[in-house]
């Protein structure tokens, strides 16, 4: 059974899924891996200098001739590149499509058209979309509030995505995310009015990632209700809202009544260090990457409630083709109850 639908048209793709940024877990490996499976992979670059941008635009651009996306926080809390000129790096590299989150698009989608590229808009309400439409986005991500990592919404994705698919005109499709991480979702996506749908937390648990071992195993072992939802590790971007599982930092956190970061007391402490030897000091918003060493629960593990959906760590491909064949078997079950198919 086809899922071929007015994303995969407008995007060129084969499948209606999109890998989410992820942070500083996603991978030109990744990102590649996914838009060779006829999906469309995406890399995080706001918090990677324009150099390293260039670099791993490239480097998807050596594996792969299908589309992929890059994605730019709009915050300038959350960064210390100037968008403008961050986004004048990706298009030059060649990135095909730009997603933008947390922030208004506006100032930047005739940049990427004049360049040929298509844009992308993260959303979490029904205005934010009517804006995103007006300022010319070629698709619109209605962001729930199950998700995981940072997040935009205060409303659940099964309430948000028909809102937002109703005030979206046909001609701009819209993408389902949060709370999705296979194919019964999928199918629930297309029933709410999306054209497809965004994950994030399931492609942490995937080969390609570079999310540290004992993180990918607790997105295996985690659970819908072990999630933690508010500003536990603000250090690097204050006061935004992230989804991560429940450890012994947001279990203390809790415990102490929420506080803000200047008011806890060993908010200087150094728990780990990356690769390279630089250290990591308690509440700061990276989480554990492959090289990380040290107390590493004490790191953001973010996941959102579709983590009870994840079961094991999975070559990308196959994430991807799950979720297809899922689908597809969820469809054909539902038209069998209308008596639709033989």
């Amino acid at each position: 059974m086809s899922l071929h639908t007015p994303l995969c048209d407008r995007f060129d793709l084969d499948h209606p899924v999109v890998q989410a940024p992820i942070g500083s877990v996603s991978t030109p490996e990744l990102a590649a891996a996914v838009s060779n499976a006829g999906a469309l992979g995406t890399l995080a670059v706001t918090w990677r200098d324009f150099e390293a941008t260039r670099a791993v635009i490239e480097a998807v651009r050596d594996r792969t001739d299908a589309p992929f996306a890059v994605n730019l926080v709009l915050d300038d809390e959350a960064t210390e590149f100037p968008t403008d000129d961050h986004l004048d790096v990706c298009l030059d590299a060649g990135a095909p499509l730009v997603s933008f989150s947390f922030g208004d698009p506006a100032p930047y989608v005739g940049q990427v058209h004049d360049a040929g590229a298509d844009a992308l808009a993260t959303v979490g309400s029904a205005a934010e979309a009517r804006a995103a439409v007006r300022a010319g986005v070629d698709a619109v991500v209605a962001q729930g509030w199950e998700a995981g990592g940072h997040v935009q919404s205060e409303v659940s994705t099964m309430a948000l995505v028909p809102r937002v698919a109703d005030e979206t005109p046909d001609d701009v499709p819209v993408v389902a995310a949060g709370g999705i991480a296979d194919g019964r979702g999928l199918a629930a996506a297309f029933a709410l009015g999306a054209d497809g749908v965004w994950l994030g937390t399931r492609f942490v648990a995937t080969e390609e990632a570079d999310a540290h071992e004992r993180y990918r195993s607790s997105v295996v072992d985690g659970a819908a209700d072990e999630t933690v939802r508010g500003t536990p590790f603000p250090k690097g971007w204050p006061d935004q809202p992230h989804r991560t599982l429940e450890s012994r930092a947001t279990e203390r956190w809790v415990a102490a009544g929420r506080p803000p970061l200047d008011e806890r007391d060993d908010a200087d402490e150094v728990v780990a260090e990356t690769g390279s030897g630089e250290p990591l000091e308690r509440y700061v918003d990276l989480p554990p990457l492959s090289g990380v060493e040290g107390r590493v629960g004490e790191l953001p593990h973010y996941a959102g409630q579709s983590v009870g959906g994840v079961n094991e760590v999975d070559p990308a491909a196959a994430v991807v083709e799950r979720l297809v064949g899922g689908a597809a078997a969820t469809v054909e079950s539902l038209e069998r109850l209308r008596g639709d198919r033989p």
